[in-house]
C-alpha cells in the first residue's frame, strides 16, 4: 500500500479487479499512455483477453490510480519445453500518484501471486526499460528493426526457393492455416509464445486510424505440394515524388517452415511493384534475410530490447530448460525483491535435462536474479555479463562453462507484444 500524500485521504487500496470495474481501470491505463483512445476493435480485443483474476488496481477512494495485469502464457525455453509464465502487462500509475510506492506495491503483490500460482517465470515488454531492473527483470531477448532500400539491395536465395508457390489470400479466411504454421514454429525458438484461443486475433488487428495511409492488412501464403509452408502479413503505403513511385512495404509478420519458403516470402516483399522500401519491426536478430542481402548497410538495421525475463522460482525455472553443453555450477543468487530465491543453488544439467537444488557448497559464480533472467533464454551470454561486472567468477573456469551451457543455437525471440 502507498500513503496518499496528495489528498491526505489515508491509504490506497490495492486489490484484484472486480466485475464492472474494467472500463475505468482501462481508461486509467490509456490516460497514463497519453490519453489517445484506442479503436473500438482494438479495445474489444484487449477486453476479451484480459484475465480479471490476474488484474490489479490501485484505488484512491473511488478513483483508479494504478493498473497492472498478467496474461497466462506458455513460453518456449531452450530445449523446446513450453513453460507456464505470467505475461505482465497494462502497468501504469497515474501522474498524480507518482513517487508514492504504487508501482512497487503492485509489483510486490503481482510476483507474490505468480509464485502462489506455481509459475516460475514472469515476462514483460517495457515502455521504459529502466523501470523493471529493480524488480529483478533482465533483458532476455533482442529484436531487429530494418528499413531496406530495395532499389539497391538484392536477395540471394537458397536452392528450392523457386519451387515455392505464392498466392494472395484474405487474412481472416486463412487464419487457421497461418496459425498452424505458427504453432509448428513455437517449439523451435526460445521466447516464442504458444498462442491460446483468442490470441490469433491479434495478428488480424487492423484499425484504419493506425495505418497512416497504408493499405488494409494483406496476406500472401507460401505453398509447396499443396501444403501451406509459410505466410507473410503486410501493408503497402503508396508514395510518389517527381521521380516516380517510392511506396513502402510495412511487414507485420513472416513465418515459414523452411529456408526456401522464408526466402520466397522475403523476395516477394522486396519485389512488390511501385515500392522502394521494406520496413520490418521486431524481427529475430538471427533472421536469414540478413545473411542473404547484397548490402547490409543499406538495410538500416537497429537492435533494441525485446522480452524482459524474471525468474520467480530460480530452482524450477532453471530445471525447466536444457543446456547445450554439460554444466555443474553453484550460483550465489542475490534477490532482494523476492528473497526466497536468494542463496546458493547447484545447477547440474545437459541437453537431456537438469536439476537445480539448494546447496551449502561453495559458490562458483555470484550474480543477481536479474542476470539469470537475462541469460535464461540463451540470447545473452553470462560471459558478456561477467565482462560488464555483473557476474563474478569465484571458481576459475566456471564462467566459461556456464556461458556455453546457457547458450542457444537459435536466438530467442518474442514474436509479438502483449
Amino acid at each position: 500500500m502507498a500513503k496518499d500524500s496528495a489528498s491526505g485521504a489515508g491509504r490506497l487500496e490495492l486489490r484484484v479487479l472486480r466485475q464492472g470495474e474494467r472500463d475505468v481501470w482501462y481508461d486509467t491505463l490509456i490516460r497514463a499512455f497519453g490519453g489517445v483512445p484506442e479503436a473500438a476493435e482494438e479495445r474489444e480485443l484487449w477486453d476479451s483477453l484480459t484475465e480479471l483474476e490476474h488484474s490489479l488496481g490501485a484505488w484512491d477512494g473511488d478513483r483508479c490510480v494504478g493498473t497492472a495485469g498478467a496474461f497466462s502464457f506458455r513460453l518456449t525455453v531452450p530445449g523446446g519445453a513450453s513453460v507456464p509464465a505470467a505475461g505482465v502487462t497494462m502497468v501504469s500509475v497515474a501522474a498524480t500518484h507518482r513517487r508514492q510506492g504504487v508501482l512497487t506495491s503492485m509489483m510486490r503483490r503481482q510476483l507474490d501471486d505468480v509464485r502462489a500460482s506455481g509459475r516460475s517465470l514472469a515476462i514483460l515488454t517495457a515502455s521504459e526499460p529502466e523501470i523493471y531492473g529493480r524488480f529483478g527483470y533482465g533483458v532476455g531477448t533482442f529484436q531487429v528493426s530494418t528499413e531496406i532500400d530495395t532499389t539497391r539491395v538484392r536477395l540471394s536465395v537458397p536452392p528450392g526457393t523457386d519451387d515455392v508457390r505464392l498466392r494472395y489470400a484474405v487474412p481472416a479466411d486463412v487464419l487457421d492455416v497461418c496459425e498452424a504454421v505458427y504453432a509448428r514454429k513455437v517449439s523451435g525458438r526460445p521466447g516464442m509464445l504458444a498462442r491460446l484461443p483468442g490470441w490469433e486475433r491479434l495478428g488480424l488487428l487492423d484499425p484504419e486510424g493506425e495505418r497512416e495511409g497504408a493499405s488494409p492488412l494483406q496476406c500472401v501464403l507460401a505453398e509447396r505440394g499443396g501444403e501451406v509452408v509459410g505466410y507473410a502479413r503486410f501493408h503497402v503505403k503508396p508514395e510518389w515524388d517527381a521521380s516516380g513511385a517510392k511506396g513502402v512495404v510495412r511487414v507485420r509478420d513472416v513465418q515459414a517452415l523452411d529456408a526456401a519458403a522464408q526466402a520466397a516470402l522475403w523476395r516477394f516483399l522486396f519485389d512488390i511493384d511501385l515500392t522502394s522500401t521494406v520496413k520490418a519491426y521486431a524481427r529475430p536478430v538471427d533472421e536469414a534475410w540478413q545473411y542473404q542481402v547484397s548490402d547490409i548497410r543499406r538495410c538500416a538495421v537497429r537492435v533494441r530490447d525485446g522480452l524482459h525475463v524474471r525468474l520467480v522460482d530460480v530452482g524450477a525455472a532453471l530445471e525447466a530448460r536444457t543446456y547445450q553443453a554439460p554444466v555443474d555450477v553453484v550460483f550465489e543468487v542475490e534477490d532482494a525483491f523476492c528473497p526466497w530465491n536468494a542463496g546458493r543453488w547447484r545447477l547440474s544439467g545437459d541437453a537431456k535435462g537438469a536439476s537445480c537444488e539448494r546447496t551449502t557448497d561453495s559458490a562458483d559464480l555470484s550474480l543477481s536474479v536479474r542476470e539469470l533472467g537475462a541469460a535464461y533464454l540463451g540470447g545473452v551470454s553470462l560471459a558478456a555479463l561477467g565482462a560488464a561486472g555483473r557476474v563474478r567468477e569465484l571458481r576459475r573456469g566456471a564462467l566459461a562453462e556456464a556461458s556455453v551451457g546457457f547458450g542457444s543455437v537459435v536466438a530467442p525471440w518474442l514474436p509479438h507484444g502483449f
